[in-house]
């Protein structure tokens, strides 16, 4: 804020403006410090009441707005039998109808737009690898509330004005690399957008560069963590003070091996490109205790995924959520398919949590009758002596048999007692732990192929 104090660092004493603490001079990691008031924006000054009001409000706009100026929200309301007028309370909510991805596919390019084109500022849309990509449009009004709302993300995770930003997600029509971009430079960061790839120079720029914030997916991290390594460089020697990560679930082992290699805070962002991007929710980096979903922006559901009915807070089902404020795209209930439950707000009280994200219900996978997702064998992996964390699950078919083949890379130090001991205490504990027996093949370093963006941990080979 213009002519206030500099906030203090949850990270102990900042060096003069100007100086570099020297290599090795990083502040003992420890839980961060509670935000100072003054770096609250309005939005996380509300109460809950204030809040419910308020989210009221942009709901019944938000529906008509769909209602009135996209044509797939007024089919799908009238076959319903509901309009933006039905929406007197927020328990109204649950009457309209979903919107899925397939509506989205539906509409390409540009059939969910609800305003003309030319208020479009920015379009986004999703890879495509299955279909028809999401397209997803913003207009002026839409920027600058998404950057606000990852600015307000970057602060609740310990950053502050003059911290410089390594944004290593990818540029382009994925929304994390502009998303966290202006973000960031919202907060008051110095960005240095590195993008995804060339892993080596990435760690050079690190090195010389000498960010305090790096945001990234937890797999690539993992990927840069290997190269610093293999560099000769201890990971812990770094600036680094702070890891934004998200774009794909990731495990509290998998926060604790990040934390450990790295000695930083791991924290947990979340979004989607059809809601609007990073910046839906933000994990706290004086609690780390799941991600506070900026509600004065995005308001949740859990639903049964099964039944399609509202679940109340606690209990764990797939994340739903309602834009509140968006012009060019607003989302009317879109399942995320993320699963997830909701839980009172802690470092943020009047925003309600959802705990942190470990599965997708279209990434469940159901072998010989069981459900196995894949954090559950990541968990494994994470607590096994002489393998890393990067794999992938292979799915054949034997005769009328589903078989699961887990393939892990083994540590670069691990000897080969090691890795044939690996292979067999994985295999005992996937079938103590999850209930069923896995082939593991533990290959050697580097040999699975990397991601800059979402790893594919599944390759379903059953046809």
């Amino acid at each position: 804020m213009t002519g206030s104090a500099p906030a203090p660092s949850p990270y102990g004493e900042e060096p003069a403006c100007g100086e570099e603490p020297g290599r090795g001079e990083k502040p003992a990691r420890r839980l961060g410090e509670p935000i100072p008031p003054a770096l609250l924006d309005a939005g996380e000054r509300m109460g809950v009441d204030e809040l419910r009001a308020h989210q009221l409000t942009c709901l019944r706009a938000t529906l008509r707005h769909a209602y009135d100026n996209v044509e797939l929200y007024r089919r799908k309301f009238d076959a319903a039998g509901v309009g933006p007028e039905d929406c007197r309370t927020l328990a109204d909510l649950a009457r309209f109808p979903f919107t899925t991805k397939a509506d989205l596919r539906e509409g390409y390019p540009f059939g969910m737009f609800a305003v003309p084109m030319e208020q479009v500022r920015r379009i986004h849309a999703s890879s495509g690898t299955t279909g028809r990509p999401a397209v997803v449009g913003y207009t002026e009004h839409d920027l600058s509330m998404w950057a606000d709302v990852v600015a307000r993300s970057i602060r609740a995770a310990g950053g502050r004005p003059g911290h410089k930003v390594h944004i290593a997600y990818g540029y382009g029509l994925f929304t994390g690399g502009l998303g966290a971009h202006y973000g960031a430079e919202r907060a008051g960061c110095t960005v240095i957008p590195a993008s995804g790839g060339m892993t080596a120079r990435q760690v050079q720029l690190i090195q010389d560069f000498r960010p305090e914030i790096i945001m990234v997916t937890p797999s690539y991290l993992l990927t840069l963590l290997d190269e610093f390594e293999k560099q000769g460089v201890d990971p812990r020697s770094t600036s680094l003070r702070i890891g934004i990560f998200g774009a794909e679930p990731w495990t509290e082992e998998m926060r604790r091996e990040i934390e450990d290699r790295l000695d930083l805070h791991a924290v947990d962002i979340y979004g989607l490109s059809e809601v609007v991007g990073p910046g839906v929710a933000q994990e706290c980096v004086e609690t780390k205790d799941g991600l506070h979903i900026w509600e004065d922006h995005f308001y949740p559901e859990i639903v049964d995924p099964f039944t399609d009915q509202v679940l109340p807070d606690g209990e764990g089902g797939e994340l739903v959520f309602t834009s509140l404020t968006k012009e060019a795209l607003p989302v009317i209930r879109y399942r995320t398919r993320d699963l997830s439950r909701l839980l009172p707000g802690t470092a943020r009280p009047a925003f309600r949590r959802m705990e942190k994200v470990t599965g997708r219900s279209d990434d469940m996978i159901i072998l010989r009758g069981v459900n196995v997702f894949p954090t559950q064998i990541e968990e494994v992996l994470l607590r096994t002596p002489g393998v890393a964390p990067h794999f992938q699950l292979r799915l054949t078919r034997q005769g009328r048999l589903d078989h699961m083949t887990v393939r892990v890379e083994a540590r670069p130090d691990a000897p080969a007692e090691q890795r044939a001991a690996a292979r067999e205490a994985i295999v005992r504990a996937v079938k103590d732990g999850v209930g069923v027996t896995v082939a593991v093949e533990v290959v050697e370093p580097y040999a699975l192929e990397r991601s800059v963006g979402k790893i594919r941990r599944v390759v379903d080979e059953r046809g």
